[in-house]
């Protein structure tokens, strides 16, 4: 299914019932006085989080969404039923946005979590409400407060630890394959990834995390150039970033250097914290190098970049090197988990 990240749609929340006005009618009873009952509540609209959705794309074709009306209240003192909630079912993930307003509602990054976005009608009031000693038979009775009405505007994030980055052709969907059990598109052309794909990287049984492919990153992509600004916002939720780069490029093709200079620029323009998370260096396609040349052409790449950071020697195509990085890139996961747990 394509990815669709972003979604506008309508909720409106049901109406609350109005109230009665009725009397007591009942054989030797004269005079019943007021027996009017109240309306029921509106219902209801919230998001829920659901884990088994990861696109917004159920929402091209459905756009409105509507909770149940409460019932007007009744003679003999009965009360409406309340209108019934409206759950729609959004991927972890997703931020709610008033697309009016552009006010933050929030996000759900739970499985089950919920979050209201338009509040039910408050019930009317029937005539019993309003007798007094002074008044014995009111004729007077509220009506039910509509519900809201929203237009909503979800953007939704992907949810993975580790982000994959780099120009296009760089590798980034031959890892996730030789990582995962994801199996996005390769070709030997450039821009093959149109959406994000997520995959699981399972080290053992009891320890995993997840990996995210977004489309090749070019210049300019931070003001809207090719995919740009639609699929950048997915790194910011990532621990970790890995900057594959191109160690063996074809003769006459794009420098590395240069390429990681992009990338790097790109990541600073759009975010400074998305350019401050952990970022590590990932040298792809090192089997296409001369194996005597291999370890002298890699320096001289590091030294080039002036790169003090964690660095990778991988073949994502051949899984050569593969194991020790998702090893490494598990324990620092757990670590900042720990970290992060002590802070709280």
């Amino acid at each position: 299914m394509k990815f669709v990240d972003e979604a506008t749609i309508r909720v409106e929340a049901g109406d609350g019932g109005n109230g009665c006005v009725s009397f007591r009618r009942e054989k030797y009873i004269p005079r019943g006085g007021p027996d009017g009952g109240d309306g029921g509540d509106g219902g209801t609209v919230y998001l829920v989080g659901d884990e088994g959705l990861n696109t917004l794309a159920d929402f091209r074709f459905n756009r409105m969404y509507r909770a149940e009306r409460g019932q007007n209240g009744m003679g003999r003192e009965k009360t409406g039923y309340k209108g019934g909630e409206r759950l729609v079912k959004v991927p972890i993930g997703t931020i709610v946005y008033d697309d009016e307003t552009d006010e933050c509602i929030g996000e759900l990054v739970k499985d089950g979590e919920r979050l209201l976005v338009a509040q039910g009608g408050y019930h009317g009031l029937g005539n019993i409400r309003f007798k007094s000693s002074t008044n014995r038979a009111p004729r007077r009775s509220t009506d039910g407060s509509p519900g809201e009405k929203r237009f909503l505007r979800m953007e939704l994030k992907v949810l993975a630890d580790v982000g994959l980055l780099g120009m296009p052709n760089a590798g980034k969907s031959s890892l996730i394959r030789a990582i995962s059990a994801a199996r996005p598109r390769v070709a030997d052309y450039p821009f093959t990834t149109l959406y994000p794909n997520l995959g699981v990287v399972r080290v053992d049984a009891s320890r995993s995390f997840v990996v995210a492919d977004i489309p090749g990153v070019i210049e300019g992509a931070a003001e809207g150039a090719g995919l740009g600004i639609q699929f950048l916002k997915h790194l910011s939720r990532n621990r970790v970033l890995l900057h594959l780069l191109d160690a063996a490029p074809f003769e006459g093709g794009a420098d590395p250097v240069d390429e990681f200079r992009k990338v790097e620029a790109e990541l600073a323009k759009f975010s400074n914290k998305l350019a401050s998370l952990p970022r590590w260096l990932i040298l792809n396609k090192v089997d296409l190098l001369p194996e005597e040349e291999r370890e002298a052409s890699c320096d001289a790449l590091l030294q080039a970049l002036n790169w003090d950071g964690p660095v990778f020697k991988i073949s994502a195509l051949q899984k050569q090197g593969t194991d020790p990085l998702i090893y490494a890139l598990m324990d620092a996961l757990e670590e900042a988990q720990q970290q992060e747990a002590e802070e709280a």
